[in-house]
């Protein structure tokens, strides 16, 4: 039995991911963004391990979704699920982020650095990182004029090179990245073509698997196949680059060893 923490867990692939490892006998921690958020988890909350309370796009609040994590002790596997589509602006966090960077961004690296590290860490990306090339120079969006489109490709580009850089920094943590396709959920409307528990397979199978073939680190994968991602993505420079902005942005170092 293992136990895991889900960002994202009040819906859609986050919630559909918690209740298949609830299913199967784990221990889940869930995650809202706010009171209100955790109400809608209804009775799945009394099958949990624990639920933990924060909004994302404050870093403060970030920091303590990390304290109550580790308050409950240590996970086996994160699953960094939470995210956000399009913004109809940059919008702007408390510290001045634009809301896209700093939700499926700079939260799931602030999380990673602050929680007591897991046995794996499993980054939902989407196949529409590969258009999010070229992003370091602006990569808080105070030069660009606003395109929706491409911050959340950026974002989930920095998410895989994140991946990889800790499956060579922490090689005793097996981490990954996943897409798991356009998927029929609030976020991907009811006319995508992959249903929720596609959706949510690749992850929660990764997260607990005892099987070689997931026992794997630094790749990238889609409805249980390994593919190749961006070539930025793969790249030792770029990963190093990205995570020294980020420990930048958030003032968060990211433990080398």
């Amino acid at each position: 039995m293992a136990t895991i923490f889900i960002t994202g867990s009040t819906d859609g692939l986050g919630r559909a991911a918690a209740q298949s490892l609830l299913d199967q006998g784990h221990r889940v921690v869930l995650h809202a963004r706010s009171a209100d958020r955790a109400a809608a988890l209804g009775g799945l909350t009394s099958r949990a391990a624990g639920l933990v309370v924060g909004d994302l796009r404050s870093a403060a609040e970030t920091r303590s979704i990390a304290d109550q994590v580790n308050a409950i002790g240590r996970m086996d596997a994160v699953i960094h699920n939470a995210g956000v589509y399009t913004r109809p602006s940059r919008g702007a966090t408390p510290e001045g982020h634009a809301e896209t960077l700093a939700i499926n961004t700079l939260a799931p690296y602030m999380l990673t650095a602050l929680i007591e590290r897991p046995g794996r860490l499993l980054y939902l990306s989407s196949g529409l990182h590969r258009d999010g090339e070229g992003s370091l120079d602006d990569i808080d969006w105070r030069k660009r004029a606003w395109d929706s489109a491409k911050a959340y490709a950026e974002s989930k580009l920095h998410v895989v090179a994140l991946a990889f850089a800790l499956a060579r920094r922490w090689p005793k943590v097996l981490s990954n990245a996943v897409d798991p396709g356009w998927v029929r959920t609030k976020m991907g409307g009811a006319g995508a073509p992959v249903d929720i528990d596609t959706g949510q397979r690749t992850q929660t199978w990764l997260a607990v698997s005892e099987d070689s073939s997931g026992l794997v680190s630094g790749r990238y994968w889609h409805h249980l196949q390994q593919e190749q991602p961006a070539r930025e993505a793969t790249d030792p420079k770029f990963q190093d680059q990205l995570i020294g902005k980020l420990s930048e942005l958030t003032g968060v170092e990211l433990p080398e060893v």
